[in-house]
């Protein structure tokens, strides 16, 4: 069983303490618990204006990366100990960046910029540059809405880097696996997952059942569709037979191949949704992109 170091009881003590040593309303307060568990701390810092957070001891560079992230006009309220009591201190997270957490402590984060009114679909110029083409962000918010997600979901991704940053944001309680086989896209993956602060996404180079079996079992998944598509497919029914399927494909011949694919893995579709993107730029010429088909299918025994 996993050990609470931050009972209830003890969680209202910090609210009390807080509260009566900070003008601060407490409705408007996002409590975020990091001891040993995989929660996204800076993009929760990103979205929420006041975040009291519950650490324990090892963050060594939890200033830094968050100062990193342009969080540094963070105002942190915070006490030298590891008990609701004393006197509380104040600084701006940008003069803390050298310190680390050595102790289970609370501290309330104040950030007077952050993000609240967040949409899906995230600005492609804020992703990792390297070797990844991102999908423009109009057609990733599309894909955002048909995985459905839920905070708790666990989710596989197939060569969609993006996708798997806007997933882990919304499962903030899940997991997600990212499969790159390329070891120049698994780099730019990383990359993103310190940029923007994820601590529930772990990179695989393979969908293997080795590295399956040691990893949350995924619930759905989205797979950007190659040659190698009927083979994962496969994979991820070996590893949960219910697993809801969303495919991403431009190519014609794989579009025209996944009734069959479908059938012979026990997979029905429910959706078949084409989507097309223009813009105009600042030119007044009108910009095309890339215009893939989704489609969403689950297990035949399931309908």
């Amino acid at each position: 069983m996993e050990q609470i170091i931050f009972s209830n009881e003890t969680i209202l003590s910090w609210l009390k303490y807080f509260s009566g040593h900070t003008d601060i309303s407490l409705a408007e307060l996002k409590i975020l618990d990091i001891t040993g568990k995989n929660k996204n701390l800076i993009p929760t810092v990103m979205t929420n204006r006041a975040v009291l957070v519950f650490t324990d001891a090892g963050h060594q560079d939890i200033f830094y990366d968050m100062w990193n992230a342009e969080l540094g006009d963070c105002d942190i309220w915070y006490n030298e100990g590891s008990d609701p009591s004393g006197q509380i201190k104040h600084d701006k997270l940008s003069s803390m960046i050298n310190r680390g957490i050595n102790a289970s402590a609370a501290m309330l984060i104040l950030n007077p910029d952050a993000a609240t009114n967040y949409q899906v679909g995230i600005e492609n110029s804020r992703f990792s540059y390297g070797s990844v083409h991102y999908v423009c962000r109009e057609v990733r918010a599309v894909i955002i809405n048909k995985l459905n997600l839920g905070d708790r979901s666990n989710i596989c991704i197939i060569s969609g880097e993006s996708i798997a940053v806007e997933a882990a944001m919304i499962t903030g309680q899940g997991s997600v696996v990212a499969v790159e086989y390329d070891s120049r896209d698994r780099k730019t993956m990383e990359e993103n997952i310190v940029k923007f602060g994820l601590k529930n996404v772990t990179v695989v180079e393979s969908l293997n059942e080795e590295t399956m079996k040691s990893l949350p079992v995924p619930d759905i998944a989205f797979i950007v569709a190659s040659p190698r598509i009927g083979d994962e497919i496969k994979s991820l029914l070996a590893v949960n037979a219910s697993m809801d399927i969303v495919i991403y494909t431009l190519d014609f011949e794989v579009l025209s191949s996944l009734t069959s694919l479908l059938k012979e893995n026990g997979l029905t579709r429910t959706e078949a949704l084409h989507i097309e993107v223009s813009r105009v730029n600042s030119k007044g010429m009108i910009e095309p992109f890339p215009d893939p088909w989704l489609i969403s299918c689950k297990s035949s025994d399931s309908l």
